[in-house]
């Protein structure tokens, strides 16, 4: 079983109990980290692809060491004018190796469940909405018009969008 999970912007192919170098990651060595990003999944054949990212899906991994990469040499020359530059880079990394992969049952965090509830006491309190037009674009704007069916709005300004739309 692999996955290909995008860990601090680039894209891996992992595999469990692989070791890989990152970016460097937040957190202590020793602690577990789980991506949640996972782009693809393949079971022994059955190749799952996420459209862009497979829900419920995640990797586990545990960070063992935070490094330094290999020194990269930058040398910038242009000939016959007398201009040289030599820079130097080291990149920090990260080691982890990865614990599991698993398909389903990921566990998300606990904050949207904690939305709703905040969420439910204001509906029952303000009854109408007023939105903003003049902070939206003209594209916002013109979705906004054909969702309340104004007819003709793809000829309008947006300062005539905004005088149709708060009718």
């Amino acid at each position: 079983m692999y996955a290909i999970v995008e860990i601090a912007g680039q894209q891996f192919k992992v595999a469990k109990d692989q070791k890989v170098y990152v970016h460097r990651l937040q957190g202590e060595e020793g602690s577990k980290v789980t991506f949640d990003n996972v782009l693809l999944l393949d079971n022994k054949g059955n190749v799952t692809i996420g459209a862009p990212a497979i829900k419920g899906a995640s990797v586990t991994a545990q960070i063992l060491s935070h490094l330094k990469g290999d020194k990269v040499i930058v040398f910038k020359k242009k000939r016959r004018k007398g201009y040289q530059k030599k820079n130097g880079h080291r990149q920090y990394l990260s080691e982890i190796q990865i614990e599991s992969i698993a398909a389903t049952g990921a566990k998300k965090s606990v904050k949207k469940e904690a939305a709703p509830k905040k969420e439910a006491a204001p509906k029952t309190e303000v009854k109408e909405v007023t939105v903003d037009y003049s902070s939206m674009t003209v594209a916002q704007l013109k979705a906004a018009a054909k969702e309340q069916g104004v007819s003709g709005y793809t000829s309008l300004k947006k300062a005539e969008l905004i005088a149709v739309l708060t009718k």
